[in-house]
């Protein structure tokens, strides 16, 4: 492993007694972690590849505290790392050894639900799926289903614009957040948005959900609910080749035809899925589409008939359609199951986070098999077919010396594919330090400093989650500099403030 992170600031590290001490004034009782042993488990989010123990772990129960927290390490130049409920994948959780680590766990509580307006508003720590679990009695839902709902909080889902089985008809977080507060470093609190739709002026909330905790920590945020559809099917679709399924996938969408989620495996997560829950999954294809339609009970069944229509048009060799609502959930059982199911196939997986155009899907999963041979690895693979979403697990023994480094650079040539076939680093798991140095990859020098920019505004001594996200961390005042030549301004003509 060879992750670089920000030097420790050996300053900060000395007053490391003070510093605990001036948290434990602002939350006192239980809130403040200093214990080695009792800030293991802090030491890496769902990237477990990379560890590092935090310097002090502090769980603040109100806005007044964080605020307090995020003011006095502000005026003393500590860094802070926020962090949720630790699912992220991508290290944005990962601790630095001379930062305050910021757990939002204690933010758990449900604020209000509007079923007028079609809102609730919840605190960071509750988890996805309980804001659904409040509301279904009547007959409402949170659309955002991230496999890890049980346990991801909706803080962490803001902070990586978290998706899901269903985002491809109903969309990621940035298009269910209505409104967050949000505490600054300087400890200002601010709200952006609220419960209602397209609030004027600049779209901050647009830069926040998604951000990956560089700009604020959330405090609050609104979601939008929405009343269950009147029937939902799923079709459970075997293909014998990983291919055909991709251009299956493709065709329904130039189809027209957008469903409320379409998901694929492949043949070793299909079987290590049936292994684990035995729903049923058909064992001798190469690949598995689960598509859902959902709406009137007339349009259910026409959409249905017509994906039956195009997955026999590309040579679907079995077909299942689910007779009621437990066996649709069952289907999904698998799918949500396919991650820890996965695990019991070899003894560590990394898992991949990139998005390619849908009519790429049957050339990037050949090149996807290409690469698994010429790094030595096994791959499998299960992803958001529907929006071109792909998250192929790599399986490696990390006890095995050079595993942990094949696997890394299978999955950056994994990155790198997908954007050189017109896709993104990422779709739903955020960049923090797993895809930090690939930046460059799909941004230019003066796309990163222009984000860089963005970050200024809101934390100017990069004090939040350094070491996250960009390559090359800038001074604020770098990026500001103005070249002046013969005295003359750059465009003159642009008012100055």
């Amino acid at each position: 492993m060879t992750l670089r992170m920000p030097t420790p600031d050996e300053a900060v590290l000395a007053r490391r007694a003070e510093i605990v001490a001036a948290l434990r004034a602002i939350v006192p009782g239980e809130g403040v972690i200093d214990d080695a042993d009792e800030l293991r488990p802090y030491e890496s989010d769902g990237l477990t590849a990379y560890r590092q123990p935090p310097m002090v772990v502090v769980l603040p129960e109100t806005v007044d505290q964080v605020a307090a927290v995020l003011r006095w390490c502000h005026a003393n130049g500590v860094r802070v790392v926020p962090r949720g409920a630790g699912t992220s994948l991508s290290g944005g959780a990962l601790p630095l050894a001379d930062a305050v680590l910021l757990g939002m766990a204690r933010f758990n509580r449900i604020l209000a639900i509007d079923y007028a307006d079609r809102i609730a508003v919840v605190q960071p720590g509750v988890t996805n799926l309980a804001i659904t679990r409040a509301v279904e009695e009547e007959g409402f839902y949170y659309a955002p289903d991230p496999s890890s709902q049980i346990a991801c909080t909706i803080g962490g889902n803001v902070a990586e614009n978290s998706g899901g089985v269903h985002c491809l008809k109903y969309g990621l977080t940035t298009n269910n957040v209505l409104g967050v507060e949000l505490v600054t470093i300087e400890g200002e609190v601010l709200r952006l948005g609220g419960r209602h739709l397209d609030p004027a002026g600049l779209d901050l909330l647009g830069v926040v959900v998604g951000s990956e905790g560089l700009l604020g920590v959330v405090t609050e945020v609104t979601v939008r609910i929405l009343p269950r559809p009147e029937t939902a099917r799923a079709a459970l679709i075997g293909f014998p080749t990983v291919e055909s399924a991709g251009q299956c996938v493709a065709d329904v969408i130039a189809a027209g035809i957008i469903p409320a989620g379409m998901e694929m495996m492949d043949r070793p997560a299909i079987h290590a899925a049936e292994a684990f829950v035995q729903v049923g999954y058909p064992l001798d294809v190469e690949a598995l589409l689960i598509v859902e339609m959902d709406g009137p009970a007339a349009e259910c069944d026409h959409l249905v008939d017509e994906v039956a229509r195009i997955a026999d048009a590309n040579g679907a060799v079995s077909l299942r359609v689910s007779n009621d609502d437990a066996e649709r959930l069952a289907f999904w059982a698998g799918r949500k199951a396919a991650f820890p199911a996965v695990g019991r196939i070899a003894p560590d997986y990394y898992c991949m986070d990139g998005t390619i155009p849908r009519r790429r899907l049957p050339e990037v999963l050949r090149r996807m098999s290409e690469l698994a041979a010429h790094h030595g690895l096994g791959v499998a693979n299960v992803f958001h077919a529907g929006d071109g979403n792909l998250h192929p697990l790599i399986l490696y023994d990390a006890h095995k010396p050079g595993d942990l480094e094949r696997a890394e650079e299978f999955g950056n040539d994994i990155l790198r594919l997908c954007v050189e076939v017109g896709g993104v680093l990422t779709g739903e798991h955020g960049v923090g330090v797993e895809k930090r140095d690939l930046m460059p990859e799909m941004f230019s020098d003066i796309d990163l400093k222009q984000q860089q920019r963005v970050k200024c505004a809101f934390d100017p001594a990069s004090l939040l989650n350094p070491g996250k996200v960009f390559p090359t961390l800038h001074r604020c005042a770098e990026l500001g500099r103005m070249h002046v030549h013969g005295g003359a301004l750059p465009f003159p003509d642009l008012p100055r403030f």
